[in-house]
């Protein structure tokens, strides 16, 4: 047996409001919707290898009631291994996006930095440094 890929699906409040934040603000592909049209309970976006899921609250919690108590950003981080961190650093803070922690090295060798997404997710962006 071999895992072959992980696709978070993210609760957030608004499925429309945050399409708009991650291919607006973010440059990610709108893959899918469902319902296709009118108010959507899920979506699927993608940029280059990176696809992600948001399902709305009410949807979310009817489908899988364990999170019945939980709410939107849950103390989730995503961390994405890029390439040109400073061009997409460049990209983001040009869009205005909430920046929590700009451009740094790190001791583990990456030049990385954080975004806070419109649900309270946050998105660490890093490139490993030539050594």
């Amino acid at each position: 047996m071999a895992l072959q890929s992980l696709t978070p699906n993210l609760m957030v409040n608004d499925v429309e409001e945050t399409i708009e934040y991650y291919t607006d603000i973010l440059g990610f592909t709108l893959l899918m919707t469902v319902p296709e049209t009118g108010s959507l309970d899920w979506a699927m976006v993608k940029r280059n290898d990176v696809v992600m899921m948001f399902q709305s609250t009410k949807s979310l919690k009817k489908g899988v009631p364990r999170l019945q108590g939980e709410k939107p950003g849950g103390g989730l981080t995503f961390y994405i291994k890029v390439d040109r961190v400073t061009e997409i650093h460049e990209e983001l803070f040009n869009n205005e996006v909430e920046i929590i922690s700009d451009l740094d090295s790190t001791f583990y060798n990456t030049i990385e930095f954080s975004v806070v997404d419109n649900n309270g997710y946050i998105l660490t962006f890093s490139e490993d440094q030539e050594e």
